[in-house]
């Protein structure tokens, strides 16, 4: 969180190692300096993307909106698994602060594509209204239901998850993407 928080400019291994609880010597013993930390960070952020949401999606589902309801239950748990995760890549998409080495920037750009392809890929647009170009009904539910998703986040801050019924937030979440069926699709 350390990183998420402060950027990796302003980020203090001090404050690392004590929320670690361990010595400085022993982080510089695996990491040789904080950019290495950093790097591997990255890289074992963007692994658990892959195998903790994206690999959830089933891109055999052609409805766009039954999809999205697929991702967003993948994001969700992963979410909750690690949110450390979601906070630190999302620091860094909008930061972009520090020069990654070719082949992590070669995996983020990977992992771009895959998490596009997982979405958008093999969707049956016949499903949408006709009045409305199909690309700016996919942004109107990406933005409706990434706005709803980080409402949610907030609600939910403070909660003990592991004793957490979600069940009315699913039930609110499905009734949403209904009404986004009802309204951009025939």
């Amino acid at each position: 969180m350390e990183f998420a928080k402060h950027g990796y400019e302003k980020a203090s291994t001090n404050r690392i190692v004590k929320e670690a609880g361990i010595g400085k010597g022993m982080l510089f013993y695996y990491f040789k300096s904080k950019k290495e930390l950093y790097h591997y960070l990255f890289d074992y952020c963007m692994k658990f993307i892959i195998s903790e949401y994206l690999s959830k999606i089933d891109e055999n589902e052609r409805d766009f909106i039954e999809r999205y309801k697929q991702a967003g239950q993948a994001k969700l748990k992963a979410n909750v698994k690690n949110p450390g995760v979601f906070t630190f890549l999302g620091s860094f998409v909008v930061n972009q602060n520090i020069d990654l080495p070719e082949k992590i920037e070669k995996q983020y750009k990977e992992l771009r594509t895959l998490g596009y392809s997982k979405i958008y890929n093999n969707i049956d647009t016949s499903l949408f209204r006709e009045d409305v170009e199909g690309e700016k009904i996919f942004k109107f539910i990406r933005w409706s239901m990434e706005g709803y998703e980080k409402e949610l986040l907030q609600r939910l801050q403070g909660v003990n998850l592991s004793t957490f019924d979600a069940t009315p937030y699913w039930d609110e979440f499905y009734e949403y993407l209904d009404d986004l069926k009802k309204i951009f699709y025939k």
